[in-house]
Order: structure tokens, then C-alpha cells, then sequence
């Protein structure tokens, strides 16, 4: 018998707003982009500092999960995002070898959690009342939290 752990989480801003494409079958995908940065001192390039970012590919099949991204995982959000990951195989028409993609898939059990406030609101959804749209969003407030 075996046993494993498949869970990924993740912390970054989005990079598009979320994708909601229709399958087939009937059901609905939404595919989300996030982007996670670090850096380091490169004490063998003379102390230069390193600024590296990393693309994470998201996707969720569930209709109520799908629903709140439509709504608010905008460009430039903060999210957390924690689920299991799965690579896919398929072969594009007309190719003989077959692609391969590695992407975080959120399923029941995981979760995603909205770590800022969307740009242009006052923390309860309206617009400040001052008129400023550009308002920036606090990354230390607290985020919508939605289990599923």
C-alpha cells in the first residue's frame, strides 16, 4: 500500500483576469494565471541582486468557485490559492509528439482566499467616496476567505 500528499499553495498576483471557457460537456473551466517573485543577493555575479518570477497555471471545474472569480479575480489581485497538482497530456492536430502542462488544480477541500482589496473600492465594495478610482489595494487587509 502507498501512501502521498498532493498539495500546492500558492501566494501571488494574478496576471489576466480570470478565463471562464465552456467545455463540450456542458460544464465550465476557469483558468487563472498567478505570478510568484522572489529575489536573492548573487554573491558569485558580485553581490548583484536577482529578481525572479514564476508563473503558476490555476484551473477549477466547480460552478460555484467559478462564479466568485468571474466576480472578483482581477488583474493585479492578491490571492492565495491551496490544491493539488496535475499535469496533463494531449497532442495538437497535425503533431506527432505530445505537450505537456503542470497546473494547480483547485478542488473540493482546497481553498482560495483574496488577500487585498479590488482597486477603486472603500473595502465594502463602493467606490470611495472622494472619487478616486485609483486608490491602491491594501495587501495587509483582510480577504475574502472562500472554502469550498
Amino acid at each position: 500500500m502507498s501512501f502521498g500528499l498532493n498539495r500546492a499553495e500558492v501566494i501571488g498576483r494574478l496576471g489576466a483576469d480570470v478565463t471562464i471557457n465552456s467545455l463540450a460537456s456542458g460544464g465550465r473551466v476557469a483558468n487563472m494565471s498567478i505570478a510568484t517573485d522572489e529575489s536573492y543577493i548573487d554573491r558569485r555575479a558580485g553581490g548583484e541582486r536577482i529578481d525572479k518570477t514564476e508563473w503558476h497555471r490555476v484551473v477549477t471545474f466547480q460552478d460555484g468557485l467559478i462564479d466568485m472569480l468571474a466576480k472578483h479575480a482581477k488583474k493585479g489581485r492578491l490571492i492565495y490559492v491551496s490544491g493539488k497538482m496535475q499535469t496533463r497530456k494531449w497532442r495538437k492536430d497535425g503533431e506527432d509528439s505530445d505537450r505537456f502542462s503542470t497546473e494547480i488544480l483547485l478542488v473540493p477541500g482546497g481553498r482560495v482566499q483574496l488577500l487585498d482589496k479590488p482597486a477603486g473600492t472603500n473595502g465594502n465594495g463602493a467606490a470611495p467616496a472622494n472619487g478616486d478610482d485609483a486608490a491602491p489595494a491594501s495587501a495587509d487587509s483582510q480577504g475574502a476567505g472562500i472554502p469550498f
